[in-house]
C-alpha cells in the first residue's frame, strides 16, 4: 500500500471532489481504525496512510503541489508532509467528531456514560415456532431471564455501593491513544466509561451490579411472521437502576415444512405427475394451507411447469393481503415395464409415426454436415 498514490490509498479519481474524498477518508478509516482491529499491526499502518493521504488531497494547496511534483514535492517545502495547513484540520476533527462522537476532550461523554446502566435495558431473545404456527398465528408462552439493578450495592456492583476512582482513566471516563500524529480519545476499558471501579464486590450480585430474575410472557404471533422477522414487547426487557424497564425484541425462526416452501409470502408445492398423466392432461387434487385445490393437467404439460394460484399463499403480517400457491410439476416415469407393457409403448410410439422421432429431423442437416468433413 506503500507504492500507491494517495488517490489509490483512497480508492477515487485523481478528478474527485472534496466530498468524494471525504466520503472515501471516513469508510476507509472506520475499516482500518485501531479500535477495530487491536493488535492488527498491518491495519494500524493502513489506517495511518489513509490519514496522511486525507491531509494532503483535503487541502487545496497540498493537493495542488503533490498533484504537480507528488510527495517529493510536499516534503520539498510544498506543504509539509508531516503537518497540517488551511482547513485540513478542521476537516479531520470533523470527520472524527462523525464516526467517535468527540475529538480530544471527554468531559462530557464521561458525565453521560456515567448515567447510563451497566447493561442495556432492551433485552432481544429467540423464539423457535413450527411452520403452522407461523402460518396462522398462535400463542406462545416464553420463559427467560431478564437483569435486574441489584437493590443492596444501587446497581453499582461495589460492597456498601462504595466505587472508588478508576486507577485506568483517573476518574475521567477516557483514556487517550497516539497514532502517528494524531491523539483521540476511547472509552476506558477498566471502567467502562464510568470513572470509577469497585473497591470491594457486592456479595448478593458478585460484583455484577445486577441479578437474574425468571419471568414468563405471552407472546401474540401474528400470522404470516417469517424467520428473522422480529417482535416487540413492551416493558420486558431489563431492569435499571431507576426501576425502568426496557423492551423486549423476539426473533423468529420458522421450522420448515416437510410438503410446502416459502418464498416470502408465497407457498411453492412440488407436485408428482406420472407421465400419462401429463401426455393426456387430468385434473388433479393438490394440498393448499386450507384444505383441497384442483390441478387442471393440459395436455402435453411440461416437467417444472407453474401453475399459479392465486392468494393462497400465506396472509402478510402487515395487513398486505396474500401471497399465491404455486405448484410445480414434477414428472414420474415407471421404474421397470413389464412385456405387455414395452409393447403398447411400441406400438404407441409408432402409431405417431415421425412426430415419435423429433430428433431425426432436427440433426438431419447436423449429420450430413458431420460426414462431409471426413470425405
Amino acid at each position: 500500500m506503500d507504492e500507491l498514490s494517495y488517490y489509490e490509498i483512497l480508492e477515487v479519481t485523481t478528478s474527485a471532489d472534496k466530498t468524494t474524498i471525504k466520503k472515501a477518508y471516513r469508510t476507509k478509516a472506520k475499516k482500518y481504525h485501531p479500535d477495530k482491529n487491536p493488535g492488527d499491526s498491518e491495519a494500524e499502518h493502513k489506517f495511518k496512510l489513509c490519514n496522511e493521504a486525507y491531509q494532503v488531497l483535503s487541502d487545496e494547496k497540498q493537493r495542488s503541489v503533490y498533484d504537480r511534483y507528488g510527495k517529493e514535492g510536499l516534503q520539498g517545502g510544498g506543504g509539509g508532509r508531516g503537518g497540517f495547513s488551511g482547513g485540513g484540520f478542521d476537516d479531520l476533527s470533523s470527520v472524527f467528531e462523525e464516526m467517535f462522537g468527540g475529538f480530544g476532550g471527554g468531559g462530557s461523554r464521561r458525565q453521560q456514560r456515567g448515567a447510563q446502566e451497566k447493561y442495556p435495558l432492551d433485552l432481544g431473545l429467540n423464539m423457535e415456532i413450527s411452520f403452522k404456527e407461523a402460518i396462522f398465528g398462535c400463542d406462545k408462552e416464553l420463559d427467560f431471564k431478564y437483569k435486574d439493578s441489584c437493590g443492596t450495592c444501587k446497581g453499582t456492583g461495589a460492597k456498601g455501593g462504595k466505587v472508588k476512582t478508576c486507577s485506568q482513566c483517573g476518574g475521567q471516563g477516557q483514556v487517550y491513544v497516539k497514532q502517528g500524529f494524531m491523539t483521540f480519545s476511547q472509552t476506558c476499558p477498566v471502567c467502562n466509561g464510568e470513572g470509577s471501579e469497585v473497591a470491594d464486590k457486592c456479595g448478593d450480585c458478585k460484583g455484577q451490579g445486577f441479578n437474574e430474575v425468571k419471568d414468563t410472557v405471552t407472546i401474540k404471533v401474528p400470522a404470516g411472521i417469517d424467520s428473522e422477522n422480529r417482535l416487540r414487547v413492551s416493558g420486558h426487557g431489563n431492569k435499571g437502576k431507576s426501576s425502568s424497564r426496557g423492551d423486549l425484541y423476539v426473533t423468529f425462526q420458522v421450522a420448515e415444512d416437510e410438503t410446502f416452501i416459502r418464498h416470502g409470502n408465497d407457498i411453492y408445492l412440488e407436485v408428482p405427475v406420472f407421465f400419462t398423466q401429463a401426455v393426456l392432461g387430468e385434473t388433479i387434487k393438490i394440498p393448499s394451507l386450507t384444505g383441497e385445490l384442483d390441478l387442471e393437467l393440459s395436455q402435453g404439460t411440461k416437467d417444472k411447469a407453474q401453475f399459479n394460484f392465486r392468494n393462497e399463499g400465506v396472509a402478510d403480517v402487515h395487513g398486505h393481503g396474500k401471497g399465491d400457491l404455486v405448484a410445480q410439476i414434477k414428472l414420474a416415469y415407471p421404474s421397470s415395464l413389464n412385456t405387455e407393457q414395452k409393447e403398447l409403448l411400441v406400438k404407441l410410439q409408432e402409431s405417431f409415426g415421425l412426430e415419435s422421432k423429433p430428433h431425426e429431423s432436427t440433426f438431419e442437416s447436423a449429420f450430413d454436415k458431420v460426414k462431409g468433413w471426413f470425405k
